[in-house]
């Protein structure tokens, strides 16, 4: 029997030193590629049309924020349109054909689309709009963000090579010192912007649209197919058609559009739920295309590990299983000197994942010594995720079919304001997995002070940590609604 835990820990240390590993490569890139897009300032006197797609799903409480940010877009009201895709079903429906109507008073080309049901949820009013559009370029916000009134020319230059088929801006934060938990959501989307988008995008790699704060040549959505609803993460499947299609997309680094980071426990599972089990879904339909083009291998490699990272969440769980199992055997068994000698080797990977958020950090924070400080919280919260996640890699591969479940905002909360809550506060199973591994952890940490396992206590209390820490958050939040109705 302890051969087989120490086997299945082994295996699942390697996949997830693979993955931690393949962090320093990205910081190799960083240093090493470096590329140049072409760009050259617009013909002022020949401007293209575009079209800018607001896909909302009952967004009672950020619709406004929206449409009243995307109509300070500088550019020519002649060259614009504006839709408002309103999948609604609550009063969002009728802010938003108010505010529809004032701009449109005002001169504004803005048009309100709605549909009488959510046939492809996202992907299907995307695509719904697409058919309807006046512009050769299409922008996407989600009801989250706040778009800069620059936006279209700083990203639109670029499209000046024909090759080019979408330029994709990086997210900043509009409420990122709410909470450790806004804070560490922030140093995640900052590693996944400033280290794989733009290193993948320099070196030459396939990069992803990530469903908002971007603008897609009209021509290249329908070369690639079209918007599909086949999968969670409609965005990351039509990046990688395009792409293997010949289109080539820009990650703009230096262009940031502000958004809303989820500051509540179950919507930020919510949204992690829907990434990783779409990530999935998506590696399932790509992945075979991509092994039978005739990319380069090492791009091949790369599309490989950037669409299967999600497959980390169940080898989590399963080294937090097995790790006080472990710890027992080499005190109450032995004969496994070499394996537990090896097995030191395996720290690489935290150090790997260290160093890519903190060149990450360095490069767009001047605090960046600050920020890393909450590193090992984010460390312990990702570990946390595992169960929620794993539920969701778990699905995919079984081909279960889920709704595409929005992500619950705020909005900027003022004192006296009207608010909606949308997060439903059914309690899921999942939450007493969380505690139970926490306290599991507990009295791991226990066994190896006795045994004076000191070297496994770091790791046994970021479990202890993780889990405890999304565990009690969860009820809490649940427990505890906002005061604003």
């Amino acid at each position: 029997m302890e051969n087989v835990i120490l086997i299945v820990y082994f295996i699942s240390l390697c996949i997830l030193f693979g993955f931690g590993i393949h962090g320093l490569i990205l910081v190799y890139y960083y240093k090493k590629a470096k590329r140049k897009f072409e760009y050259d300032q617009l013909d002022t006197d020949n401007l293209p049309k575009v079209t800018i797609q607001l896909p909302i799903y009952n967004e009672f409480n950020v619709v406004e924020r929206l449409i009243h940010s995307v109509c300070k877009i500088k550019y020519p009201k002649e060259k614009l349109e504006i839709q408002v895709l309103d999948d609604s079903t609550d009063e969002t429906q009728e802010i938003a054909k108010r505010l529809v109507n004032e701009y449109a008073d005002k001169g504004f080309n803005i048009k309100y689309l709605h549909r009488e049901n959510r046939e492809g949820f996202k992907a299907g009013a995307l695509r719904y709009g697409l058919e309807l559009s006046e512009g050769d370029f299409i922008a996407i916000f989600d009801a989250d963000f706040v778009p800069n009134p620059d936006f279209l020319y700083l990203t639109l230059p670029y499209f000046k090579d024909e090759r080019i088929g979408m330029v994709q801006t990086r997210w900043e934060h509009l409420n990122e010192d709410q909470s450790f938990l806004t804070r560490a959501q922030a140093l995640a989307l900052d590693g996944h912007f400033v280290l794989e988008q733009q290193v993948r995008n320099n070196a030459g790699f396939f990069i992803n649209f990530n469903g908002t704060a971007g603008i897609w040549r009209k021509s290249c959505i329908i070369d690639a197919g079209n918007w599909h609803a086949d999968t969670l993460t409609e965005d990351l499947d039509l990046s990688y058609r395009a792409q293997l299609k010949g289109w080539k997309f820009v990650f703009l680094n230096d262009v940031t559009s502000p958004a809303e980071l989820p500051s509540d426990i179950n919507a930020l599972k919510t949204q992690q739920f829907r990434w990783t089990k779409g990530a999935v879904e998506t590696a399932k339909k790509i992945l075979p295309q991509v092994l039978r083009s005739d990319l380069p291998l090492k791009v091949k490699l790369e599309c490989i590990v950037h669409l299967t990272s999600n497959i980390v969440f169940p080898f989590i769980l399963i080294v937090a299983i097995l790790n006080v199992p472990v710890v027992l055997i080499k005190n109450l068994v032995g004969t496994y000197d070499e394996f537990y000698s090896i097995m030191s080797i395996f720290v690489l990977a935290a150090v790997s994942t260290f160093l890519f958020y903190m060149y990450a950090q360095k490069a767009i924070h001047y605090d960046w010594r600050k920020r890393l400080l909450l590193f090992p919280l984010f460390l312990a919260g990702s570990m946390g995720f595992a169960v929620n996640n794993t539920k969701a890699v778990i699905e995919a591969l079984l081909n279960r079919k889920s709704a595409f479940w929005r992500t619950p905002k705020i909005g900027d909360i003022k004192e006296g304001a009207s608010k909606k809550k949308y997060v439903q506060h059914k309690i899921n199973f999942a939450v007493f997995f969380e505690l139970l591994i926490a306290i599991y952890f507990v009295i791991g940490i226990m066994i190896s002070i006795y045994y004076k396992e000191i070297a496994a206590i770091p790791f046994q209390f970021l479990f202890l940590l993780g889990f405890g820490m999304v565990g009690w958050l969860t009820l809490n939040q649940s427990f505890n609604k906002f005061k604003f109705k």
